[in-house]
């Protein structure tokens, strides 16, 4: 829906701004040229014949009206900040359902809104960046993940553990070793799964430190997606240009572990703020529909880690 709404976007700045340009590059300049030859032949016009004379149609005057308007939603949205909504409870305890949050559209590039490509080099995403990025499998759709992988690293995980081997940079000896990221236990049963406590945990993903979900419960997730790099099940090796992402609710999440590496042409930005949050607490049996929400969690709107 987000990618359909770019492009309504885009046609109506442009069908709007064509419509304004023509009309004060020819029309306008015509209806001046009929007011000053009704004036010359009659000089006690009224100002309603002369509004009558030089009005624009309904149409350029609504064009004239929405274009600025427009237009800035579009450079808005296509290059600095964009909303976007949490659908579902993959990223918690970082991200909840009911999260509005804002991505940062020029972290990892400014990017034409229709075709994406790459216009200006601003950076490139971190270890631990909260990522928007278009879903490999179907580009129409927005994913939300935490960035674990950069070009050339070594990512294992095994036994619900996560070791990451940093890419071996030109001429480094000796390369980086295999390491398990750092974790601690924080709490048990703040949040459930189908009645089931889950473990929390604190994290360190490079520079930044932020709480993941692990169900003890469920048995590691053993389909793994197809890969032809020669590696046990549960070990990847990021491409070129690629990034290997996962959920922070690392047992309810579809994620690199599942269907592959981001290409860097997929990226939208970085998520860096909850501008409002919305509990939505309803049963089916309450006469306000569930869509309706049930609370704001105020406490929530900040910055994300």
């Amino acid at each position: 829906m987000a990618a359909y709404f770019s492009l309504i976007l885009v046609f109506v700045t442009l069908g709007s701004g064509l419509i304004w340009l023509i009309d004060a590059l020819f029309f306008a300049p015509k209806r001046k040229a009929t007011l000053a030859t009704a004036m010359s032949q009659q000089a006690d016009i009224s100002d309603e014949v002369a509004e009558r004379i030089t009005r624009e149609p309904a149409m350029v005057e609504t064009a004239r009206s929405i274009f600025p308007v427009i237009a800035f939603v579009l450079i808005l949205r296509s290059f600095i900040y964009e909303p976007f909504q949490i659908p579902s409870g993959s990223m918690m305890p970082t991200l909840l359902v009911g999260d509005f949050i804002l991505v940062e559209k020029f972290s990892y590039g400014l990017r034409d809104p229709v075709w994406r490509t790459k216009l200006v080099e601003t950076g490139e995403p971190k270890r631990g960046d909260v990522m928007v990025f278009k879903y490999p499998e179907n580009p129409n759709i927005d994913y939300i993940k935490r960035v674990v992988g950069l070009p050339g690293d070594k990512i294992v995980y095994q036994n619900k553990q996560l070791f990451i081997q940093k890419a071996c940079k030109k001429g480094q000896t000796p390369c980086p070793a295999l390491e398990l990221v750092p974790h601690e236990f924080v709490n048990k049963g703040q949040f459930n799964q189908n009645g089931v406590p889950l473990i929390q945990y604190r994290e360190k993903l490079g520079q930044v430190e932020h709480n993941i979900l692990i169900n003890p419960s469920r048995p590691e997730l053993r389909n793994y997606f197809y890969h032809e790099q020669g590696l046990p099940l549960g070990e990847f090796i990021v491409p070129k240009g690629q990034y290997f992402v996962m959920g922070d609710n690392r047992d309810n999440s579809t994620d690199s572990r599942f269907w592959g590496f981001v290409p860097e042409a997929n990226l939208v930005g970085k998520a860096v703020a909850i501008w409002m949050s919305f509990e939505f607490n309803r049963s089916a049996s309450d006469w306000v529909p569930t869509w309706v929400p049930s609370g704001v969690r105020f406490e929530r709107i900040g910055g994300i880690h």
